[in-house]
């Protein structure tokens, strides 16, 4: 049997429950459908908890399939009681439409949404205009109250105190599931383990309504191998939002895993061919961390912040080439990750060293800088770097005793960076 997107997704881990496996498996294999995650937006940036789902839209998408980011505009009024030991604080709508914008921003990162490959939609479109009682006698009814409460996220709650209008909450989700496959023939809602009853009451009531068979998948919840839940760092979410988690610490979040979670999130947050996730660890893990952390930053903030980050680590903390020995920070990083953009280069006459080479010039020379005021500014500023040192003098004198490996590294900020060889 051809692979398809549920064998992939299973293989790296993606799949917790699934309705009718076996006749979800033929139609993704005979032709594309329509998917969807909701998102609620309870702050004005996702975190690493959110990726899963993410990651799997993105998956669906590279099939051949039509992705729906749900922002969940309406369901945030209400709040998800699902895996919350106590009710959610309730948001303004102005919070909640500031917080809605700004996550809209996100999901271009890991979706294309040219062409209608993939769609973003927000639940309040439909959920705000309903009419209550309306609302009640044509969807209320077909929801038993009893098996609500059998549904693991009410059974936790109900102990601590379920407040009604949390109860509403598996209506809505419902309506939700109902209104995409009516309108954009969505046939299959994805997410947490946490949402399977939520998932399960929408294809029953689009069933209802509509006659029309669709289909759930949830996502196991993630727990590291401490059995924290992943996306913390020090007790703090780790957010995709590089203003409240720079892309340097979010490489780190990623490059200090526990060892036994090094397979697993490649297999979730990267892109990488399974056959390399499974022999990265087996292989140098310190070195399969460093790729783990490269490939999610590239993922969720470019390449350029992946390369600054990693270049950043290397200097900070020494880095691991594929022979498994860390080099010291002074060193120049010569390690060509195989996804990882090279360092560009510059190559000058040997013999330039034996009379040294002004700083400024040499700036200016590897195009770091327009022109010998601009080097003398960043010197003062502080934001040149020579072998990750700052340039203290705009007076210095580059000379032989300053290669390391037989190299340079220039860095001007945090971002840029030359590598000088002398042949």
């Amino acid at each position: 049997m051809d692979r398809n997107v549920l064998h992939i997704l299973k293989e790296r881990g993606f799949i917790y429950q699934m309705t009718d496996e076996e006749e979800l498996e033929k139609i993704l294999k005979e032709s594309n459908i329509t998917c969807y995650v909701g998102f609620d937006a309870t702050a004005d940036s996702l975190h690493v908890g959110s990726l899963v789902p993410i990651m799997a839209l993105a998956h669906m998408q590279r099939g051949g399939h039509r992705p729906i980011a749900l922002l969940g505009g309406g369901t945030t009024m209400v709040g998800d009681p699902s895996g919350k030991t106590e009710m959610r604080q309730m948001l303004t709508v102005d919070q909640i439409r500031a917080f809605g914008e700004s996550i809209k921003k996100q999901f271009s990162r890991y979706l294309s949404f040219e062409e209608d490959r993939a769609l973003l939609l927000n639940n309040a479109d439909w959920l705000l205009p309903l009419n209550y009682i309306e609302f009640l006698r044509d969807i209320g009814r077909h929801f038993s109250v009893n098996r609500m409460l059998a549904a693991e996220s009410y059974k936790q709650r109900l102990e601590t105190g379920l407040s009604f209008i949390e109860f509403n909450y598996m209506l809505l989700q419902s309506y939700d599931f109902y209104v995409l496959a009516r309108d954009y023939d969505c046939l299959l809602q994805m997410g947490g383990q946490d949402q399977w009853g939520n998932i399960v009451a929408g294809a029953d009531l689009t069933r209802r309504l509509l006659g029309k068979q669709v289909y759930g998948m949830t996502f196991p919840l993630l727990m590291t191998a401490a059995g924290e839940k992943f996306g913390k760092s020090a007790g703090n979410a780790v957010w995709l939002d590089p203003g409240l988690t720079l892309p340097y610490d979010f490489y780190q979040y990623w490059r200090n895993v526990d060892d036994a979670d090094v397979e697993k999130c490649l297999g979730l947050f990267t892109f990488l061919p399974m056959d390399e996730v499974k022999r990265l660890p087996r292989e140098n893990i310190n070195r399969a961390k460093e790729i783990l952390a490269f490939e999610a930053t590239c993922i969720t903030h470019g390449e350029e912040e992946a390369v600054a980050a990693y270049t950043a680590a290397a200097g900070q903390f020494g880095l691991t080439d594929p022979n498994g020995k860390v080099r010291t920070s002074s060193a120049i990083i010569k390690v060509n990750l195989k996804r990882e953009a090279n360092i560009p280069t510059l190559e000058l006459p040997s013999a330039r060293l034996n009379e040294g080479v002004w700083i400024v010039k040499l700036l200016v020379e590897a195009g770091l800088c327009g022109s010998n005021g601009e080097a003398r500014r960043l010197i003062t500023q502080g934001g040149a770097y020579l072998n990750d040192a700052v340039i203290d003098s705009a007076d210095m004198t580059v000379k032989e005793k300053h290669l390391r490996e037989g190299a340079l590294l220039l860095r001007a900020g945090k971002k840029r960076y030359k590598r000088v060889v002398f042949v």
